[in-house]
């Protein structure tokens, strides 16, 4: 169970990490190209849901009801990032490793199975063989029954 902990902590740790690079990416490179069409900063895409919206100096809404949803838009590109990093760079090359060990288990496990099969075979045959006398490998001790 201490195996386990530690993994997860050390998870925890890159998370954290990776984090801070994909909101790097977000900032240095999807916010200019979506600047290109408007404002670098995501989060000043806004949209007034009442008759009438006011900001004061410092960005604040004094009047009215904004929806941030440059916001909203940002948040999803990071996740998107992020998402498809985590699956095309830990899901997707450990699922290709677990199926190679999967299928060599199973390569390992079916040889074994067809030697023991085989040995099984043999075993049997020789005692039919003894069975009705005709065994070439009788041993010398047992007589042959008329």
């Amino acid at each position: 169970m201490r195996g386990n902990v530690i993994d997860l902590a050390v998870a925890v740790v890159i998370g954290a990490a990776f984090t801070n690079i994909v909101n790097s990416v977000a900032k240095g490179v999807i916010n200019p190209v979506v600047g290109a069409f408007g404002s670098k900063n995501l989060d000043r895409y806004t949209l007034c849901l009442s008759d009438r919206c006011l900001k004061n100096d410092a960005g604040e809404v004094t009047e009215g009801l904004y929806f941030l949803w440059g916001s909203v838009v940002s948040a999803t590109i990071t996740f998107l990032i992020t998402a498809a990093v985590v699956y095309f760079l830990m899901i997707l090359p450990m699922n290709r490793y677990k199926e190679r060990q999967a299928a060599k288990a199973a390569a390992e496990d079916a040889s074994a199975e067809a030697t023991e099969i085989e040995l099984l075979a043999e075993i049997r045959d020789l005692l039919a063989a003894q069975r009705n006398g005709t065994a070439p490998g009788r041993l010398p001790t047992q007589k042959q029954q008329p």
